[in-house]
């Protein structure tokens, strides 16, 4: 399968933003654990943006550049920040929003990067009219931005699946107590065979997503909502 320049240059674009959005995502979680008494993550030197404290080789590269050249969904995830639960002030409610934290981070960054693109609609629109600037760069300024936010909207949707690890798994454990929840954890070491049949069984085998149907549903949804009129 062969691609131009272009679609190469858009596919290390997307790889870039997701690896970045990634980042946040995880010294997000830090921050949250920090404002609630544990201070593991800061211990650690992870409450920064270097990349060089977050990148995982699979996770933040190889994942969303296989997906970004299938064409797909783009998702990713950087080494998780640490954080002692058992230093959190209120473990239990605590442990929630240390969790949503990293999901909260990437809808900001959504908004955000839907903010920058309608401010910068207007000018780019006189650019273009004056010949200040050409139509490939004003494409690709609108490229970045919208792949940002779908990027980002994503990463929010795809961690808040209640799957462990993922953040929406913290959300259903704040309502399992007991033998419940000790299940619940023993259905983390089978989550990645679940993701792959997930991701690729269903959909080469049956025809059936319901991952893209679930993201379709929400961040497509929410993606459209943001850009309306744009």
């Amino acid at each position: 399968m062969g691609y131009s320049v272009n679609a190469l240059v858009s596919i290390a674009i997307t790889v870039a933003l997701v690896m970045f959005s990634a980042i946040v995502h995880e010294v997000a979680h830090g921050w949250a654990a920090l404002r609630c008494g544990d201070t593991t993550a800061r211990d650690a030197g992870r409450l920064t943006l270097d990349p060089r404290a977050h990148l995982d080789g699979f996770g933040s590269i190889l994942l969303p550049l296989v997906m970004a050249l299938l064409g797909g969904p783009v998702f990713a995830f950087a080494r998780p920040v640490p954080y002692n639960p058992n230093r959190l002030r209120h473990p239990r409610t605590d442990e929630v929003l240390v969790a949503l934290a990293g999901p909260a981070s990437n809808l900001l960054q959504a908004a955000l990067g839907a903010l920058v693109l309608r401010l910068a609609w207007d000018p780019l629109a006189a650019a273009l009219a004056t010949g200040a600037v050409s139509y490939q760069v004003a494409g690709w300024i609108l490229t970045i931005l919208s792949t940002y936010v779908s990027v980002n909207l994503v990463l929010c949707f795809f961690n808040l699946v209640p799957l462990p690890p993922l953040d929406g798994s913290k959300v259903v454990l704040f309502f399992l107590s007991g033998k419940a929840r000790a299940a619940y954890y023993r259905l983390q070491q089978y989550a990645m065979p679940i993701l792959i049949v997930v991701l690729y069984v269903l959909p080469s085998l049956l025809g059936f997503d319901p991952l893209g149907i679930y993201l379709d549903w929400t961040a497509g949804t929410l993606y459209d909502l943001l850009l309306l009129g744009v």
